[in-house]
């Protein structure tokens, strides 16, 4: 009977515990805001991005496919689209057609980095509501376009709000350089050759900012008001092909062994053991903001991960969304091929899986994994030329984080602005060679529906929102 006493008592404290840190577990006061009113011409702003989608510079990772002269058609555009950039502002060009544009400030020693690019991913026109290149503005206040989003959007709010600041007689307290690559969508020396040209100047940047998370809704479990996430880190990328080599033969006399099978077997066993659950530090620290703002029962798990982090992983792997994703390493097998007649055993047959890797995994170790779980040495594992491991994570609680986090506040009102992982690539990974403080967000309110239009068909954005991209970066600017 007593052992009894003591296991409910236990029990008892253990719900105490756990109510107690829900309970205690809600957002800090939040301080009132009286942002400054921003005005400029919103139109000419839509105009310039109309201009920019029209430039159709897409990147093919076979360079014979590439138009040199619609990307030259954009750089020759800028002088007319922001003439007091071309004016203030010098241009250097370098290798991956990046373009670097420094705005020289009263003071040199804290200079801040505005990152975008100008190449857009290829499209199947036959596949469009509206013509992908035409920057179409429809009778709902909606542009049409490729690039619309990735991300000439982000080119255009930061010409256009230098532009509108330098017209005003603006001039930064520091120096801010406009860092813009047109090789992006193909990992291309663009950003490379930039951070490079840094280096060799000896220039450490007090912060960069590139495309990544947005203001959005309905991505945290529990939260209804609009979170402005931004990226502190990212994850690593590795195409992994999964290569079985045979004699081949006539599909009327198999072996009891094919390509096709082997490889079905190794994709099975690869998407029923998915790689371990860790908490990052980026997602310890969206956790512990988001979670603050979520329901109780959900409070009741994010403030108690250290006995509810197996459900946690249970779900997430349940759901597999975009916290699935924040939360392990991801594998997606996106390419297979095989024989070219239905009647023949193909001598070799391969899958593509598309790895995206957790900040506590490397190329190395998914490599391992991988291998150990495939467990099969007929199948042979050949990582792809761009393997990359993942980020490093920035620093918070610092005056760069604070600029970045203030002005999307201020911008967005009434959302909460939160760290989290990104689990895309983008070129901000190449600038953790010059600084820790890298951070990712694209200064856009998106749904669901539009964020999935990017590299897909109908990529389209509200004028509005191109006109509230402007406001962020004139803001931002103006604490630079």
């Amino acid at each position: 009977m007593v052992a009894l006493y003591i296991i409910l008592a236990l029990i008892i404290a253990f719900l105490a515990v756990i109510l107690i840190r829900a309970a205690m577990f809600r957002p800090p006061s939040e301080k009132e805001r009286k942002p400054e009113e921003i005005n400029f011409d919103g139109d000419a702003a839509v105009t310039a991005l109309q201009e920019l989608v029209r430039c159709r510079t897409v990147s093919y990772h076979d360079p014979s496919l590439e138009d040199d002269a619609e990307f030259e058609k954009l750089v020759g555009l800028l002088p007319k689209l922001y003439p007091e950039v071309a004016r203030v502002c010098t241009m250097t060009r370098l290798p991956g057609r990046a373009l670097l544009f420094k705005w020289e400030g009263e003071e040199h020693g804290e200079p801040s980095v505005l990152m975008a690019h100008y190449d857009v991913v290829p499209v199947n026109e036959e596949s469009w509501t509206k013509p992908p290149f035409d920057a179409v503005i429809d009778e709902n206040g909606v542009l049409w376009g490729r690039g619309c989003l990735d991300t000439k959007l982000t080119f255009n709010g930061i010409m256009f709000a230098a532009n509108h600041l330098i017209a005003q007689g603006f001039r930064p307290r520091q120096d801010i350089y406009f860092a813009f690559s047109g090789s992006e969508e193909v990992f291309g020396p663009g950003s490379p050759s930039i951070v490079s040209w840094f280096e060799e100047h000896g220039i450490t940047p007090a912060f960069v900012l590139d495309e990544g998370g947005a203001v959005v809704e309905n991505v945290f479990p529990g939260v209804r008001r609009p979170c402005g996430l931004i990226g502190i880190a990212e994850k690593g990328m590795m195409n992994l092909e999964f290569r079985v080599v045979s004699s081949g033969g006539h599909a009327s006399a198999p072996g009891h062994r094919t390509p096709i099978g082997i490889l079905s077997k190794a994709c099975c066993r690869v998407e029923k053991l998915p790689f371990k659950m860790h908490i990052t530090a980026p997602a310890k620290e969206m956790f512990d903001t988001l979670g603050r703002h979520s329901t109780f029962l959900y409070r009741l798990i994010f403030a108690n991960l250290w006995c509810f982090g197996g459900l946690l992983d249970r779900l997430s792997r349940k759901t597999g969304d975009e916290l699935n994703a924040i939360l392990r390493t991801t594998v997606a097998f996106t390419q297979a091929s095989g024989s070219p007649a239905p009647n023949v055993i193909p001598p070799s047959a391969s899958f593509v899986a598309n790895l995206r890797l957790n900040p506590c995994d490397t190329v190395d170790i998914a490599l391992e994994y991988i291998s150990k779980v495939v467990g099969d040495e007929s199948v042979e594992l050949i990582a792809g030329p761009n393997a990359a491991n993942p980020s490093a994570i920035s620093e918070l609680r610092c005056p760069a984080w604070e600029r970045v986090a203030e002005t999307v506040a201020e911008t967005w009102p009434g959302c909460i602005v939160s760290p989290y992982l990104m689990v895309q690539c983008s070129d901000s990974r190449h600038y953790g060679r010059i600084s820790n403080h890298v951070y990712r967000f694209s200064a856009a309110d998106l749904t669901s529906e539009e964020r999935s239009t990017i590299h897909g068909n109908d990529e389209r954005v509200r004028v509005d929102v191109v006109k509230r991209s402007v406001e962020f970066y004139i803001r931002l600017m103006k604490k630079c």
